[in-house]
């Protein structure tokens, strides 16, 4: 098979991504993979082999991340690499490939994959994850993640070995030791790392993951799933793939022999059977992940006093354009308008934060200020008409919010990592009408592209 052409798709903040088609088969697959470079990777007969045989039973879609391969890569990683920005590359690449929904399959990149899915189910036939986390960090209530010395010393060794021989050989040890004694392929590994990424690159990647969280969306992925993982893997203990099957509904966890190594026939032929059980087409489902947004203004019923009747309401016109520019720059869609407040739904946490900001420096010029709140979860769509605790959610979280006062979940918090975004603790609070106490966060600082 010669090496497919590699075409660009632009994403909606301007970025390039590279992508390629290879296949013709019933369904499209497309790859989320950690690291790659759409064209060396065919020059690999290892990995080659591998993307022909996904070849077989559907269109595969390959692309390059941002910041890796012949994708852009970025000068201000870390404000542009967040899951939204990430999604964002997914998309494009469907849509510059005429793809309407595919099977999404992550190679160590499960954080951005499972969003997606839970995002976009109209989208996403199926979800596969190998070397999948919900999180990569250790926490008291994760105790298999990694520690923050193991990520420093990852760090260290990667800003100066990347994609030698010697530390290839190394990491080969870990996850491909049956390669050890074989120069070529070690080479042809170190080849691979150097090719989808300088050493910034994957430092900045690996920045992003480590403060990823994805544990709370797990329950909104409502497509059929597998995961896949071996069971002799050192880098992933068992534990991580246990509680992604157990956490996401009707997911299947499929076990194979071996370590982490992941372009070997046994992975693509679990994805073909896998696949091989998937009706034609997946139901409709009624029921997405997406991200609230609730603005009111402060002192409302004082300020109409004071204007009067013809004031406010030419106030509130005023206001209410404001409001209505900023949901279509930040992509959001409005749901409802009750009086002097708005319900709006994003499709990205970043953007609603971004929006939540820019709608409370909009509106001081007209002598107003507003609350907001921020919140990221699963809705039920009935009759055109969003609902689900997820909404009671962010309108509490509101209610909680002071004058120009952005207020967040921890879900949001944790999902727009590597955003520029900063959250400062508020604490636990309760909120009417909702089971147990919240942790919520004040957005103070909105760093990144706009």
């Amino acid at each position: 098979m010669d090496v497919p052409e590699t075409r660009y798709a632009k994403t909606a903040d301007g970025v390039y991504i590279a992508y390629q088609t290879v296949g013709n088969g019933p369904l499209d697959l497309v790859l989320v993979c950690y690291l790659l470079h759409i064209e060396h990777i065919w020059t690999w007969p290892v990995a080659a082999s591998f993307l022909r045989r996904l070849a077989t039973f559907s269109r595969l879609i390959l692309f390059d991340r941002r910041g890796t391969g012949m994708s852009d890569h970025l000068i201000a990683k870390d404000q542009q690499l967040s899951i939204d920005a990430q999604m964002d590359d997914i998309r494009a690449v469907m849509d510059a490939t005429g793809s309407e929904r595919a099977v999404s399959l992550s190679i160590d990149q499960f954080s951005t994959a499972s969003v997606f899915a839970a995002t976009f189910p109209e989208r996403t036939v199926a979800l596969v994850g190998y070397g999948a986390a919900a999180r990569t960090a250790w926490a008291p209530d994760y105790p298999w993640g990694a520690t923050p010395e193991s990520l420093a010393e990852q760090v260290a060794q990667a800003g100066v070995d990347w994609g030698s021989f010697d530390d290839t050989r190394t990491g080969a040890e870990l996850i491909w030791p049956e390669a050890l004694d074989d120069e070529d392929a070690i080479r042809d590994l170190a080849a691979f790392w150097r090719h989808a990424g300088a050493p910034g690159d994957a430092l900045a990647w690996t920045k992003v993951n480590w403060a990823t969280d994805v544990r709370e969306i797990l329950p909104a992925i409502r497509v059929p799933t597998a995961i896949v993982h071996r069971t002799g893997d050192p880098i992933l203990p068992s534990q991580h793939a246990t509680y992604l099957a157990d956490h996401i509904a009707g997911a299947k966890l499929i076990e194979l022999e071996g370590s982490h190594f992941w372009w070997k026939d046994d992975l693509a032929d679990a994805i073909a059977a896998f696949v091989g059980q998937l009706q034609a087409e997946a139901a409709e489902l009624d029921r997405v992940l997406a991200t609230v947004l609730f603005t009111d203004i402060v002192n409302s019923t004082s300020t109409a006093a004071k204007l009067g009747d013809r004031g406010w309401r030419e106030l509130l016109e005023r206001h209410h354009a404001a409001v209505r520019g900023l949901l279509a720059r930040y992509r959001g869609t409005e749901v409802n308008t009750a009086g002097d407040g708005f319900f709006a739904t994003f499709d990205g946490p970043a953007r609603a934060v971004r929006c939540a900001l820019a709608i409370a420096e909009a509106v001081r010029p007209l002598g107003l200020e507003i609350r907001a709140g921020v919140h990221t979860g699963e809705v039920e769509q009935i009759d055109a008409k969003i609902g689900g605790m997820a909404v009671v959610l962010g309108a509490r979280i509101g209610a909680m919010a002071d004058a120009s006062e952005v207020l967040a979940s921890s879900t949001v918090k944790d999902l727009t990592a590597g955003s520029g975004l900063v959250f400062e603790d508020r604490g636990e609070h309760a909120l009417k009408g909702v089971p147990d106490r919240w942790r919520l966060y004040r957005v103070v600082d909105k760093k990144g592209p706009v």
